[in-house]
Parts: C-alpha cells; sequence; structure tokens
C-alpha cells in the first residue's frame, strides 16, 4: 500500500481539522511550544490507557516516544529558554509527526480487528515509518545549543540512540493470525468447509469476537474498510471480499440467528449507520460537483461510464449520442477508437456517497447483462462463491426451521446476498430459497415482509430465477398482495419493481396483468407514491403495456388515467408517454386516451419539455392515437394549439426516430379537411425529413421509444 494511502483513509474517517496537516507557521515561539504541549498531553492521555488488541508493542513504544517529547516542551514551556532558529523548524515538523502519530494510534484503536489483521505488515511499516521521521528529527534538533536540565537531555538523547537503533517490527503472533486466517479462505477455495471448532477458537478466543453483533460490527468495519482502500491495498479486492464472505458465513455458523434486533426502529438506524465517508463529503461540498455532472446533459451522473478518449459521461447520455450515428467525443471531438462503454466505478461509488450526505435520492442502475454484473463487484474467487454458498445454505435452513426471529433474519441476509452477482442469485435459487420466502411474504412482521419481498428482487434479476417465481404456485398473487397491502412503502415500492422484473418475459405479462388487483395497485402508486415508487410503478406498467392483450385490462384498471396524469412528472414522463404511446395503438386504446382531457395536452407539453426520447415517445402517440382513434382522436389533436411549431422544431432537432414520426404526423395533418390552415408552414421541415421517413410510414409498429435501459434497482 503507498506510505500515503493510510492518512488519507484516515483523513476521511475521522475528519481531523485542517490544523492536523499544516503546521502553525505564524504561531510565535511561545504559543508554538504551548500548542505542542497541549498536543503531545493529550494524544498521551487518550491513548496511554487504551488496549491495543493489535499492534500493542509498536503503539507502546510510540506512545513512549510521545511521553519523552511531551516531558522536552513541558521543560521548554516553563522555561525562559530562548529557542534558536534551527529548533523552532524542528518544533514545527515535531507539530506535524504528533498528529501523525495521534491519527495513526486512532486508527489501530478505533479499526476492525480484521481490517488490522490483514494489514499487519503494512501497517507495522507506518510505525516504521514514523519512527524513522522521529530519529531524522532528533539527529537534526540543535540539543546542545538549547538549555535542558539534565534528566530532559539524558531523556531526549536516549530517545535519539533507540530511534537510530530501531528496525521494522512485526508481531510474529498477529501475524501466525493473519496467516491461520487466510488459511481457512485457502480451505473454502479449495472446496472444503474449515472445521467449526477451529473456527470457533479463531474468532472468540483468539480474536475475542464473542456474539452476533460483534461480528456484523466487524463485517461492516472491514466492509467500509475495502471501500475507502479500494485499488491500493493488498489483498486484492476479490481475496478481501471473499474474506467477508467467509467471515459471514462464521457469523451465522458460531452465533446463530437469535439475539438481532430486528425492531424496524432500529433496522433503519443501522441504515443510516455508515457515514463515515460521507460526513466528510457533506462538509465539503455544497452544490453538485462539476465533475458528477454529464458534460452532455449537465445533470447529475446516475451510471457514469468511460469512453476510448478517457472522458467520462453518463450512459443514458452517451449512448443516445452514439445511437443517433455520432462517431467522436462530445467534449474533446476526438474519434471514438471503439463504443465500449467502461462504467466508472470510483466516481459512482464518490456520487454515491455524495447523494447520501445530502439527503438526495439515488438511484443505481444495473442494466442486466455480463458487464453490468462485472461492474457491481470484482470478479468473485471460488473461496467467495463456495463461503456464499455455505452462508445461503445456513440462511435457507433457518427460513425452513428457525423461530420468526431467526427467519426475519435470514430474510435480511438472503436479501443481501443476493443483491450482487449472478453466482449468488442462481445458487440461492438452486437451494430452494424461493418457497421460504414466498411464506414470508404475508407475515405480519414489517421486517421481514419488506426483505423477503426485496429479496425476491435481488433473485429475479438472474434470468432462470423469474420461472422459477412465477412457477412457484401462489408467489405472483403474495408479491401483488404486498404491492397492495404492504406493511412498509418500501416494501410496497419493491413489489412493483419486482413485478418490472418479471414483466421482462413477454409470456408473463398477461398472467401479471391478469392478477387481481395488480395493475390497479401499479396505477395508485404511480399516482400517489414517492418518487421512487411512481418510477418502479410505471417502468412495470410500461412492460405490461407492451403485450397487445393487457390493453383492455390497463383501461378497466384505471392505468390509462395514472399514466395520462403522470405526463406532468418530469420524473416518470417519459415512460408515460411511451405506454401510452403503446397503448393507443388499438382502437379501445385510443378511444379511452381521447377521453382523458389532459391526454393531448400533456404529450403535447411534453413535445416542448421532454426529453429528447420523451420527445420521441410523445409524437409517437399522438401518431398512433391518430392512427387508431379516428376521425373525433385526430380533429383533437389538429386543433391542439402550438403542436405546428413544435412539429417544426422537431422536424429539426429531434432524433431521426422523432424526427421520422413527426414526418409521419405531418402527412397525416395534410390530409386532414382544411389541415393546411393550421400546418402551412411545416413545408421545411417537413422536406427535410421526408427523406428520412419515405416508405417507412408503416413501420412504427415496432418502432415506439421503448426504454430497454431501463434497469432492475438492486436493494
Amino acid at each position: 500500500m503507498a506510505s500515503g494511502a493510510i492518512f488519507s483513509s484516515l483523513r476521511r474517517r475521522r475528519s481531523p481539522s485542517l490544523e492536523a496537516f499544516l503546521a502553525p507557521v505564524d504561531l510565535t515561539d511561545v504559543a508554538l511550544v504551548q500548542t505542542l504541549v497541549s498536543v503531545a498531553t493529550e494524544l498521551v492521555s487518550l491513548f496511554s490507557e487504551c488496549f491495543f488488541f493489535f499492534q500493542r508493542k509498536n503503539s507502546r513504544s510510540l506512545i513512549r516516544k510521545v511521553e519523552i517529547f511531551q516531558l522536552l516542551l513541558e521543560y521548554l514551556s516553563s522555561s525562559s529558554t530562548v529557542l534558536p532558529p534551527a529548533a523552532l523548524l524542528c518544533l514545527k515538523e515535531l507539530y506535524l509527526l504528533l498528529y501523525r502519530s495521534k491519527i495513526l494510534l486512532d486508527y489501530c484503536a478505533r479499526s476492525s480487528k480484521l481490517w488490522l489483521l490483514l494489514q499487519n505488515h503494512s501497517i507495522s511499516g507506518h510505525f516504521h515509518d514514523l519512527n524513522q521521521e522521529i530519529s531524522t528529527l532528533l539527529d537534526v534538533f540543535p540539543i546542545k545549543d538549547v538549555e535542558l536540565s539534565e534528566d530532559v537531555r539524558e531523556q531526549v538523547e536516549l530517545l535519539q540512540k533507540q530511534s537510530r537503533r530501531a528496525k521494522l517490527f512485526i508481531d510474529k503472533k498477529d501475524d501466525e493470525l493473519r496467516i491461520r486466517f487466510c488459511s481457512f479462505l485457502d480451505e473454502f477455495e479449495n472446496g472444503r468447509i474449515p472445521d467449526s471448532d477451529e473456527l470457533r477458537s479463531f474468532f472468540v478466543e483468539k480474536l475475542q469476537i464473542v456474539d452476533a453483533r460483534s461480528c456484523r460490527n466487524e463485517i461492516e468495519s472491514l466492509e467500509e474498510q475495502i471501500v475507502n482502500h479500494e485499488g491500493d491495498v493488498e489483498p486484492t479486492i476479490s481475496v478481501l471480499n471473499g474474506l467477508v464472505a467467509m467471515t459471514r458465513y462464521c457469523r451465522f455458523l458460531l452465533f446463530g440467528f437469535e439475539g438481532e434486533d430486528m425492531d424496524i426502529g432500529n433496522v433503519n438506524q443501522r441504515k443510516s449507520k455508515r457515514k463515515l465517508i460521507t460526513q466528510e463529503i457533506a462538509e465539503t461540498f455544497s452544490t453538485i460537483p462539476k465533475d458528477f455532472c454529464c458534460p452532455i446533459s449537465l445533470d447529475l451522473m446516475s451510471d457514469p461510464v468511460i469512453i476510448s478518449t478517457g472522458q467520462t459521461y453518463d450512459r443514458s447520455s452517451i449512448s443516445r449520442w452514439m445511437e443517433e450515428g455520432h462517431c467522436t467525443c462530445p467534449k474533446t471531438g476526438q474519434m471514438l477508437a471503439h463504443t465500449r462503454l467502461v462504467p466508472n466505478r470510483a466516481l459512482r461509488n464518490l456520487i454515491v456517497q455524495w447523494c447520501t450526505a445530502h439527503g438526495i435520492p439515488y438511484e443505481t442502475p444495473e442494466v442486466i447483462d455480463a458487464s453490468a454484473e462485472s461492474f457491481a463487484s470484482a470478479s468473485p474467487t471460488k473461496a467467495a462463491l463456495e463461503a456464499n454458498r455455505a452462508t445461503a445454505s445456513l440462511l435457507i435452513h433457518q427460513l425452513a426451521n428457525g423461530s420468526q426471529a431467526a427467519k426475519t433474519v435470514a430474510a435480511q441476509e438472503i436479501r443481501l446476498l443476493a443483491k450482487t452477482g449472478k453466482e449468488n442469485r442462481a445458487f440461492i435459487a438452486e437451494a430452494g430459497a424461493i418457497p421460504y420466502l414466498q411464506s414470508l411474504l404475508s407475515s405480519p412482521n414489517a421486517i421481514a415482509q419488506e426483505n423477503s419481498v426485496t429479496a425476491l428482487l435481488n433473485l429475479s434479476i438472474f434470468e432462470k430465477n423469474k420461472s422459477r417465481i412465477m412457477d412457484e404456485e401462489g408467489c405472483l398473487g403474495s408479491i401483488v398482495d404486498v404491492l397492495r397491502f404492504g406493511h412498509t412503502t418500501e416494501a410496497r415500492e419493491n413489489a412493483a419493481a419486482t413485478l418490472f422484473s418479471l414483466s421482462a418475459v413477454h409470456d408473463y405479462k398477461k398472467r401479471i396483468a391478469d392478477k387481481l388487483g395488480a395493475v390497479e395497485a401499479l396505477a395508485m402508486l404511480l399516482q400517489v407514491g414517492t418518487p421512487r415508487g411512481k418510477k418502479d410503478a410505471v417502468t412495470a406498467l410500461f412492460n405490461l403495456s407492451t403485450h397487445t392483450e393487457n390493453c383492455v385490462r390497463m383501461i378497466e384498471a384505471g392505468a390509462v388515467t395514472a399514466l395520462v396524469v403522470a405526463l406532468g412528472n418530469e420524473g416518470v414522463a417519459e415512460e408515460a408517454a411511451g405506454a401510452l404511446a403503446l397503448i393507443v395503438r388499438q382502437p379501445i386504446g385510443a378511444k379511452a386516451v381521447v377521453k382523458e382531457e389532459a391526454a393531448v395536452a400533456g404529450l403535447i407539453g411534453m413535445m416542448r419539455c421532454g426529453t429528447p426520447r420523451g420527445k420521441e415517445n410523445a409524437v409517437a402517440a399522438l401518431l398512433e392515437l391518430c392512427r387508431s382513434g379516428g376521425t373525433a382522436a385526430t380533429e383533437r389533436v389538429v386543433k391542439a394549439p402550438a403542436l405546428a411549431g413544435l412539429l417544426q422544431t422537431l422536424l429539426f432537432t429531434g432524433t431521426k426516430r422523432a424526427r421520422r414520426k413527426a414526418a409521419s404526423l405531418a402527412r397525416v395533418f395534410q390530409r386532414c379537411e382544411n389541415a393546411s390552415l393550421h400546418y402551412g408552414g411545416l413545408g421545411v421541415g417537413y422536406a427535410f425529413a421526408s427523406n428520412s421517413a419515405a416508405n417507412r410510414d408503416t413501420s412504427f409498429a415496432g418502432d415506439v421509444s421503448v426504454p430497454m435501459s431501463i434497469s432492475v434497482p438492486v436493494l
């Protein structure tokens, strides 16, 4: 690990003041000495009685050195000694050394035991580096030119000699524990589960991790450190994730499932616990950082990706740019060597943390393909997979046979285990988790219900699991019941997201729509849900709309009304317009939309202010409304004010598909009686688009701007 990495991480973790890293150059001699006395005294008082589980000898040695500096500084403070310039320079350097010592000691006192164990060599190296700097400082300190008492001088000279002789010290006992810890991972790597008695001896007796709570805290702390140090530590992220997986297995093997506090208030409190990095970010930024915004859309990036020129854009923006035929970088103008999009994981982590710190909703996209799976986490090692498989076995056993409290804990852990990695999702379902999760959907316990429906959502992202969920008797009905009557908002929203995920399979769209109350509940969520809930609902309704046999059901359930209302909501308008464009293809659907007073006005409003894809969907909906709705619908659209100008603009500035649809709609108007009175000014724009639109007028059936990049959230 780079020598400065630990201190960089510690600044993120503890957020010490800027004084910690800048010498007080503007202080007078007396004030400087007094400040140093205060710093040294505070350091000694904080850590002299502190228990260090690891790095004991290195920590004690450093504290003793600081105690001698404290003795020297107190003498200088109490005497009237005039310090030479060289001594003052040394004291300013000492200021920095004391603060670095404080940070390192704090790190060793507060960090995860497992992390300290894994970084035993690296942290020992940091202690040695500090000792070398202390030795250098003492070598240049003009001790002969400073008036000191005999005993203070002897102490300083003794420290000087000891520092010169000091060598790198790595505690053999600590290192043996580190090697043993890694050896358990090797057993998983070779397909063997370590002996439970040996694991108990290691975690309980050696590390003093004695209960489920302390083990959970170790796991969370270890995960936090992995994120903080990503890319600058050994072992690799994949190996570290394997160690986390193994520790999670030990948590349930050794400490069982009882004793976990699953009260909803405490669960919510734990959700907001991890804010060590985000707190610093919250204090640093008051507006959206420029680097977090897409150069194309100027909006906060939800899925930052890197293109061949090294520039970062939001995936949706750069994908649309490429789809429109551009082969250059929007920012630099360079030709693209290839069109691959590489996820910028580090930047996305920073954006997520910034949003969390500022209370800004952030939906993490997960496109269902191989690249997204690798984006979610480092490639899992065999050891991690085997440890997760063993953990899943323990969890499913508790789902089947445990107490209600144990089942609740198990559901939560399966939810987390299924959060990343298609391998995890596959073997959890193969091991038989789905029927047990289904049984918890009707639980009176809000936490159990929420975790079970979210676990099913995460499992459903793996394609083969969709059929397992749909084929499980009563499972679809139970998910719909959670959508309708769920105990918490999150449970209802995640049920809607699950239906969206399942409806990706065409054969399931009709089954979902026919399930009693499903479409009605989605329509209600679209109208009264949270921003995230509305997004879940509209994407599910969009998918259901792509099945032609669902049109009548959508109308009867009030989905058309909800989609029309949603046209006025910027967050869901694009998908709502796309769904309406599908519904109005059928005469009965067009008739239902025409009856909605706000429908045409809402679609025209999208053409004016919507996103490029939203404008595309809006003009598509109006075109199909004219085609399927007959004379009444066409006249309704033709008489709409401002449409001519919007069509003119779209014919010049819209996407290729939008221009084509606008040209087709213009021809519809030309065939209408008296239409030229309203649309005579379309000539130039129509001619511009007509070449691309010619002979494609009848191809619209498969040409709605289907937002196939809509992602299934992983929660």
